[in-house]
């Protein structure tokens, strides 16, 4: 296979925009391709992350996104779950040997959609699970309440992702929750589904990324810090809640994936820092125990030791996660670019203190985690 690197990439702020979803979209876009110093027409192909009639209120966002893009009359395709899975399409095409190029994009415009809350609820099954009141925060809510019942997460530990990422964000000039928090903040925050408390969970967010991805050979032509892609897995659980164990997600067969095809053994001494999705504060705890960052069930001591700080052993959303910035399908590409910036040495504010060599990235959708995608960047 041949080696696919990161050549650049533009991110907009998480913050509601006043531009039209074309004119937010091509602002990026034409900000990579302008750092990068090529033209459109140069790029041989294109991949798009959005969603049509849920998150984008359009009929046929294709088409839509084929102009916003620059992809009209270029190979093209689109993917509707987490932006991930466009930027592992990419990638595949151009380890396929057929293109040099490609050029990744993902957007939402979160401030002109309803809640995130009423989109989900029609993820569920209509006949069934639908009239329940399912939707990501009812069961991200009985997913937090058997974590702390069967491992003894606190309250507390789950409020210290809050406080943690947070305060990265206000090192970060792209994210959208700015205000510094405390533990008792968070507890005393209102509880809008049992165990979850407000500021436990993400907000709604606007968000393009762009980013263009190369060959080996075209890459070192572009740019003179590549970021090589080493890894990469997915996996996908069964649709029902009431069929999984909520605690034991498709998240470690992702992993082993992008390990194995990384070469990468031990994870929580090889790894030097990680951008996971976290719509819910918890999730940070189990996706880290997930992902052998962390022993199982130990995801509270682990943010309790300090490791997951910015100068801690493994610093984990330095750029302040999917907390305090949340596009809802960008989120996942946000995660792989913000994991470039830090191994290029660009992340700005938020640059942590070490040299990062091997970074991870991580997308997620559906209810509670049906999916996880899984990348793993080096220098």
């Amino acid at each position: 296979m041949r080696k696919v690197g990161i050549v650049d990439v533009a991110l907009s702020p998480g913050v509601d925009s006043s531009l039209s979803l074309m004119e937010f979209t091509y602002k990026p876009v034409k900000e990579v391709l302008d750092k990068v110093g090529i033209k459109r027409n140069e790029v041989d192909t294109y991949v798009m992350a959005s969603s049509d009639v849920f998150h984008s209120g359009l009929s046929c966002a294709n088409s839509f996104d084929i102009d916003a893009t620059g992809a009209f009359l270029k190979p093209m395709a689109r993917e509707e779950g987490d932006a991930i899975k466009a930027f592992i399409y990419a990638s595949l095409r151009i380890m396929s040997g057929i293109y040099d190029t490609a050029m990744v994009v993902t957007l939402v415009k979160g401030s002109e959609n309803p809640d995130n809350d009423t989109l989900t609820s029609c993820f569920a099954d209509p006949f069934y699970t639908r009239p329940l009141g399912i939707q990501e925060t009812t069961a991200a809510a009985m997913q937090k309440r058997l974590y702390q019942k069967r491992y003894g997460i606190t309250d507390e530990q789950c409020a210290k992702v809050v406080v943690k990422n947070l305060g990265n964000a206000l090192r970060n000039p792209n994210t959208h929750v700015k205000k510094r928090v405390t533990v008792e903040d968070v507890l005393n925050s209102k509880k809008i589904c049992d165990p979850l408390r407000a500021m436990e969970c993400a907000p709604k967010s606007d968000g393009v990324c762009a980013m263009l991805l190369a060959s080996e050979e075209k890459a070192r032509e572009l740019t003179d810090k590549p970021v090589w892609l080493r890894g990469f897995g997915s996996s996908m659980d069964t649709f029902y809640l009431g069929d999984r164990d909520l605690l034991n997600t498709q998240l470690k067969n992702a992993a082993s994936m992008a390990y194995k095809m990384a070469g990468i053994n031990n994870p929580a001494k090889e790894i030097d820092m990680a951008e996971i999705s976290e719509p819910y504060a918890f999730q940070e705890l189990l996706r880290c125990e997930e992902l052998g960052l962390c022993s199982q069930g130990q995801g509270g001591s682990f943010i309790d030791s300090g490791a997951t700080q910015m100068t801690g052993s493994l610093p984990v959303n330095p750029s302040g996660g999917v907390l305090a910035m949340n596009p809802y399908v960008p989120r996942g590409l946000y995660r792989v670019a913000e994991s470039a910036l830090q191994i290029k040495g660009q992340a700005g504010e938020h640059q942590i203190d070490k040299k990062v060599n091997t970074a991870l990235a991580h997308g997620s959708y559906g209810f509670c985690g049906q999916w996880h995608g899984v990348v793993i960047l080096g220098n």
